[in-house]
């Protein structure tokens, strides 16, 4: 007598979605990360060989862009009102330092401008450059 033993299959997990599953995956994560700065400026920073970055336990952004336009903490404001808040700053926190964003090609002047706000509102200011390009 003749019997016929069935075949034991092994165990198998499909893992034909998983392709579908990490491509949805990567599409939510990049959408994701370009939505976490929506605010972000486009300034040229100046260049410098020494690029240190300031040991401050907490920094307040101000930048200017190409138009000479002032930001405080990425939302436009003019020279007064940059002043008043950094007094506030300053009120606040006296360790508080102010990182400078300055486009490259606006004059020095308007620099000085900027540091003339913080130097008369006693705040210690430095600027944010960028490596030199080789």
């Amino acid at each position: 007598m003749k019997i016929n033993r069935r075949r034991k299959h092994g165990a198998e997990v499909s893992t034909h979605s998983l392709n579908d599953i990490m491509f949805f995956l990567l599409l939510f994560f990049l959408i994701l990360s370009t939505m976490a700065h929506p605010n972000v400026l486009k300034v040229m920073l100046p260049e410098s060989k020494e690029n240190k970055a300031k040991e401050a336990k907490q920094n307040v952004q101000v930048a200017m862009d190409a138009n000479a336009q002032l930001f405080y903490e990425n939302k436009p404001c003019s020279a007064e009102d940059l002043e008043r808040k950094l007094e506030l700053v300053h009120q606040k926190d006296s360790t508080i330092a102010v990182s400078l964003q300055m486009d490259k090609t606006l004059p020095i002047q308007k620099l000085v401008e900027v540091m003339e706000i913080g130097k008369r509102q006693q705040v210690s200011m430095f600027l944010k450059t960028t490596k030199p390009q080789q």
